[in-house]
């Protein structure tokens, strides 16, 4: 294809229809913030291997994002009751999230103010009535007051407020519970940017944790993060035509979202496509049927007037409406069938869709440069008036485990395998390469810059993030 030297950076698009056009000529228009688009050219200069190599560049983040950053801890319903707590650790850093009372969530440090020991040991769910030190007994209230220290004549210097526990910021959106170690964080609401606006057409905290699973993968936690942030690599890493014509929006520094129909082909995806199972555009409806067949149709004959991604979704509200009890009768088909992902920065990915209804997690594996977690929830619909239930402990996998081996996972697991497939080998490259760094293409991988520029912004000295 002859490239078109008169467009201003960052303007090309693949030919074909495109997210718009798709969603447009939807049966069932989109919730209006689908219909939106925002990209601007933030650069094209490569990206430094050392970004995802470098012990020291490593260690500034540890210093200057990680105890600055807001972040996911864990959901709501991880913390129901009083005296539910849930322990979260990002790098070296741990933080403990307890109901405090019937109406407030709480963090803390995981550290104890007489000696810094680690008051609860494990990540994840648990419940104490109080908290005591393993090591000495001092012990603290659920708000984080001292509640008795043993020889205690001994400590005239001890106050509350020198030795109460230490509080970290909690902020709730979505149903999940937010933490950010900085005592001068701005407010989580002005962080979060689009996602409040966006998200009251889909809100999360009415969905229940249906599956988590928590993998290493052998990759510096961005590396990891951006295997998911375009959809370039359907191509060749799922064998697919299906992503040349994703939408991809930057909405300021934090967020960003790409949209991927389920169904939009560009001519350059398909004469690109290994083994050409389908000839060049216009795809018949009856292709497409064919193709889409695996989220819930044979393949046959679409009717006049019809069109597949509408057949599609149609079976799709009427099998989730069945499993879930929801009224899926007036959602959208974008909704229905797309991938829809949103990123909050630094970490997290959000999912409206109902077929593709997750949340990523990606941070370092403990002070490992070169490995990381991946937490991955599947988060279902609730009934209305149904409570949350108790969520599922994460399925932990090992880094040469597959996703195929989670049940319940289904036709996900060979997908998760191949997307995390690459990153061993990714990881060696950045290491042997002679280039300075990674090359982006200036439109389908601007999110991954928008995540470096944001990035800089928090390792910088001024830390201006304004």
């Amino acid at each position: 294809m002859t490239q078109d030297n008169t467009l201003s950076p960052g303007q090309a698009r693949a030919p074909g229809p495109s997210v718009a056009d798709t969603l447009n000529a939807d049966r069932q228009p989109p919730p209006s913030p689908l219909l939106k688009s925002q990209y601007d050219f933030l650069g094209d200069e490569d990206i430094p291997f050392e970004r995802y190599t470098c012990s020291e560049f490593f260690q500034k983040e540890m210093q200057l994002l990680w105890p600055k950053a807001w972040q996911w801890a864990c959901r709501e319903e991880h913390v129901p009751d009083v005296g539910d707590t849930y322990v979260y650790d990002i790098g070296p850093y741990s933080i403990i999230i307890v109901r405090s009372s019937s109406e407030k969530i709480d963090a803390f440090l995981n550290s104890c103010t007489h000696r810094g020991t680690r008051i609860l040991a494990a990540e994840g769910s648990g419940y104490s009535p109080a908290f005591t030190c393993p090591f000495h007994g001092w012990s603290w209230e659920l708000d984080g007051a001292i509640r008795n220290i043993p020889g205690r004549w001994d400590f005239p210097h001890v106050s509350e407020e020198s030795h109460a526990l230490q509080k970290v910021n909690c902020e709730c959106w979505g149903g999940f519970i937010f933490i950010n170690m900085d005592p001068h964080a701005k407010p989580l609401a002005d962080y979060l940017d689009v996602l409040p606006e966006h998200f009251q057409h889909f809100p999360l905290e009415r969905r229940r944790i249906k599956l988590h699973v928590q993998k290493t993968l052998p990759a510096n936690w961005k590396a990891a993060q951006e295997a998911f942030m375009e959809a370039y690599h359907n191509f060749e890493t799922h064998d697919s035509p299906n992503g040349g014509n994703t939408q991809y929006d930057i909405f300021g520094k934090y967020v960003s979202r790409f949209i991927h129909n389920i169904g939009n082909y560009s001519p350059e995806s398909l004469a690109d496509y290994h083994g050409e199972k389908f000839r060049k555009p216009p795809m018949t409806e009856d292709e497409l049927l064919a193709f889409l067949g695996v989220y819930g149709l044979d393949s046959g004959t679409v009717p006049e007037g019809e069109t597949a991604r509408a057949l599609v979704a149609q079976e799709l509200r009427k099998y989730f409406g069945k499993l879930l009890g929801v009224d899926f009768a007036q959602v959208s088909e974008c909704l229905m069938l797309d991938s829809i992902e949103y990123h909050l920065f630094p970490n997290m990915f959000f999912f409206p869709g109902i077929n593709i209804p997750m949340a990523y997690r990606f941070r370092p594996n403990g002070e490992d440069v070169d490995s990381s977690i991946f937490d991955l929830l599947i988060l279902e619909p609730l009934a209305e008036g149904v409570g949350h239930p108790e969520p599922p402990d994460p399925v932990v996998l090992d880094v040469d485990q597959s996703y195929t081996e989670v049940e319940g996972i289904s036709w996900l697991g060979p997908v998760y395998d191949e997307d995390t497939g690459n990153l061993a080998m990714q990881t060696k490259g950045f290491k042997t390469s002679r280039k300075h760094g990674l090359t982006l293409g200036n439109y389908q991988e601007a999110r991954i810059r928008r995540v470096h520029l944001t990035l800089k912004e928090f390792l910088s000295h001024e830390n201006s993030l304004d």
